[in-house]
């Protein structure tokens, strides 16, 4: 079985990640191949990050790999945090600093859809793939939840009366918008590239 790289320090990502590639190819993360640095996030749109990460594994470690980038874009905030949503409280914040700004910023705004986005950029035999997921849904007014992580405990998707962090990884991956890209990189490996 072949390896990829999943560019990314975040062990929740990568278990998501495992779990839904796990039958087709074995999925390391960037502790495995013994890069323990930051990676640059400088770019301006989530497209840009995916592609800068993945792009920086390959010319550093020369290991065939894939990165995300994920935003959560709310209507009423023109589309904030968006590319910031990791560090949407500024340097150094927790999960819990993001989402408690992102309730106050809503607060007393009844207009509270918003969409997820993801998109993973694949860097492959020399070759670049994009792929991306997008998963609509409302912000709410409470944290629902201990699932997940980010802003699952606020974000109830289309459909469902349940918010992300009250899923099984199972559930949450049939879904998210993280699911939705990497399916798209399943069907897109299977086809085209030899496991």
């Amino acid at each position: 079985m072949k390896t990829l790289c999943f560019a990314t320090h975040n062990l929740n990502k990568l278990a998501e990640i495992q779990l839904q590639m796990e039958s087709i190819c074995s999925i390391v993360g960037l502790k495995d191949i013994q890069c323990f640095e930051e990676i640059p996030e400088t770019q301006d749109t989530i497209e840009g990050n995916a592609a800068q990460k993945a792009q920086y594994v390959l010319e550093q470690y020369g290991v065939p790999c894939f990165a995300d980038d994920t935003g959560l874009e709310i209507d009423a905030l023109q589309g904030r945090p968006g590319v910031y949503s990791a560090r949407y409280a500024g340097p150094g914040c927790s999960p819990e600093d993001n989402m408690e700004k992102v309730l106050q910023e809503m607060s007393g705004i009844q207009e509270r859809g918003a969409q997820f986005k993801t998109v993973l950029h694949l860097c492959l035999e020399k070759k670049t793939y994009v792929f991306t997921g997008i998963v609509r849904g409302k912000i709410l007014e409470h944290k629902k939840g201990n699932k997940g992580f980010g802003y699952d405990p606020i974000f109830q998707p289309e459909g469902y009366t349940r918010t992300f962090a009250e899923m099984t990884m199972e559930e949450k991956n049939t879904l998210s918008h993280r699911g939705k890209a990497t399916a798209q990189l399943i069907a897109f490996l299977k086809q085209h590239y030899s496991l």
